[in-house]
């Protein structure tokens, strides 16, 4: 099934629109591997069978893994755009502490509720 996950940037969604500098400012200074690298990233979604919302709250609990602001920040966001409810990103969040520890799980709580809050979730 051939989907284009990366539509959320350019629809008229309520997060479609952000892009944080340093991800803007890297692909201006290197088209060609941002260029790559969003291929890529479009390549691995649509190769299997995990809806778009799932794939979106396993790689916010990937950026929970990595300690990752503003992986948090940006899947939380994703997340949200496909249909997850704020108490599901929590319980995604959540899930880490038994595998990454309470300080890396609460951070990334933390960063996500940053997004959740000011959405107004």
């Amino acid at each position: 099934m051939h989907h284009n996950f990366y539509r959320f940037k350019f629809l008229n969604k309520r997060h479609a629109m952000y892009l944080p500098n340093k991800y803007k400012d890297f692909s201006s200074e290197f088209p060609q591997i941002f260029n790559l690298y969003k291929e890529l990233g479009t390549k691995v979604r649509e190769s299997g069978p995990l809806d778009e919302n799932t794939q979106n709250l396993i790689k916010l609990g990937i950026a929970v893994g990595s300690n990752s602001r503003g992986a948090v920040m940006s899947h939380t966001r994703k997340a949200l755009d496909t249909g997850s409810t704020k108490e599901a990103i929590r319980h995604a969040i959540l899930l880490a502490l038994s595998t990454t520890g309470f300080p890396n799980m609460i951070a990334a709580l933390n960063w996500a509720n940053e997004v959740l809050d000011k959405d107004g979730q």
